[in-house]
């Protein structure tokens, strides 16, 4: 089948309907350990920065995940890929529910991330092959799986943690990859034709000739972005909890703050995904970007809370679109032969971005007493983000219109 056959087509929309089923099965790994922390800090009689160990951990191993299931994809396909993702998770979740110690559940808790990072990057690298004139719709639908993971999951499991405990939610949770999981797999085995990737790879040279960066270069530079960005993002996303409970709203404003950025963040990505579609990856993440900076901007002067609501629907509405527009400028500009991997390694540095973030932020609040420098911290780091995108797009001399087949 030729590139001119498969490309937008019916079967590209059916195998991104499984892809979103799949993000959104996946991505339970990174939501699970929050829904049971306060359980497991009862039960083993810890603090709370011991509780929050596991977290640490799945992060990391979600970060890592993203690049080395994203090298497996490039090598052996993304079938082969989440399968072995999700006998991980089976596993993980498995020996987690008998974990006898804070340290083991964490030691699971890393196997899980590490499985559940192939529910975002590997799967956004993947689809992003099967589309052209709907490549920046499709990567954020399925971009978005992640931020829907996160709204049902918890919901989902409240009631059997309530009812039966948190070891029995995720009994449960080692069956969902093995019975949910695998069997939708099978329905990404088609492979790209080859005619399309090889005009894919050379558009892309021809793209990043334009800028004046060799591919290495260029991957560097949408690492460091990815890392500014994401420690400006999750200035809010992490410490707007806390920051509502400093100012006497209570923990239970503070996340519902969050669940607005969340749902807003999911329309960002949706609407970003179709300006991609017009303008290409760098200026829409250049656009959300600027957003993203002139909303943190606002909660400088804003605390009160009916501001605040506001505020944190915006940023939510800014920031969506960020990290999806990485995929697609990996797309435009770098080979496409090499996509799950270096995909990947964008990705892995946006949530080395966000833990960053989080962390430094929480260490400028202790040296100051106040989130007022954390603010500020993060939009400083978001210039950054926007000074190498700026570069970018003055530097090519790429015509509009040129995108990336897959």
């Amino acid at each position: 089948m030729c590139e001119s056959d498969i490309l937008d087509s019916r079967y590209s929309w059916m195998r991104l309907a499984a892809t979103l089923a799949i993000a959104v099965l996946g991505n339970v790994g990174m939501w699970a350990i929050i829904v049971i922390m306060p359980a497991v800090q009862s039960e083993f009689g810890i603090d709370r920065a011991d509780a929050s160990l596991p977290y640490t951990l799945t992060m990391v191993g979600f970060a890592l995940g993203n690049l080395v299931i994203g090298r497996a994809v490039d090598r052996y396909g993304v079938t082969v890929a989440l399968i072995g993702s999700a006998i991980a998770m089976a596993t993980g979740f498995a020996l987690a529910a008998v974990s006898n110690s804070i340290v083991m559940l964490s030691a699971m808790q890393f196997i899980i991330g590490f499985g559940s990072a192939a529910g975002f990057g590997p799967l956004i690298a993947d689809i992003s092959h099967w589309f052209h004139r709907r490549r920046g719709i499709a990567v954020a639908i399925t971009a978005s799986g992640n931020y829907l993971s996160g709204a049902i999951w918890p919901l989902l499991l409240s009631g059997v943690l309530t009812d039966y405990g948190w070891r029995t939610a995720y009994v449960i949770l080692a069956i969902v990859p093995v019975a949910l999981i695998i069997p939708l797999t099978f329905l990404l085995r088609r492979r790209v034709p080859d005619d399309a990737t090889a005009h894919a790879n050379r558009l892309s040279l021809a793209n990043a000739q334009s800028v004046s960066f060799s591919p290495t270069s260029l991957q560097w530079m949408l690492v460091l972005a990815g890392i500014g960005c994401c420690v400006a993002m999750s200035m809010p996303q992490v410490h707007i909890v806390s920051y509502c409970t400093d100012l006497g709203y209570g923990p239970t404003v503070g996340a519902e703050m969050l669940s607005l950025m969340l749902m807003g963040g999911v329309v960002s990505r949706l609407i970003s995904g179709l300006i991609a579609d017009r303008l290409g990856g760098v200026k829409t993440l250049l656009i959300g970007s600027t957003l993203q900076c002139i909303a943190l901007f606002l909660y400088l002067p804003f605390d009160a809370m009916v501001p605040l609501y506001v505020v944190s629907l915006i940023f939510g509405l800014s920031q969506g679109g960020i990290v999806p527009s990485y995929a697609l400028i990996v797309r435009e500009y770098l080979p496409a032969r090499e996509a799950g991997a270096r995909v990947g390694f964008v990705i892995m540095a946006t949530i080395i971005g966000m833990a960053l973030g989080g962390w430094m932020s929480g260490w400028i609040y202790d040296l100051t007493g106040s989130y007022r420098a954390a603010f500020l911290n993060g939009i400083a780091w978001n210039f950054l983000n926007i000074a190498i995108m700026v570069l970018l797009l003055f530097k090519s001399r790429a015509r509009r219109g040129q995108a990336v087949p897959a």
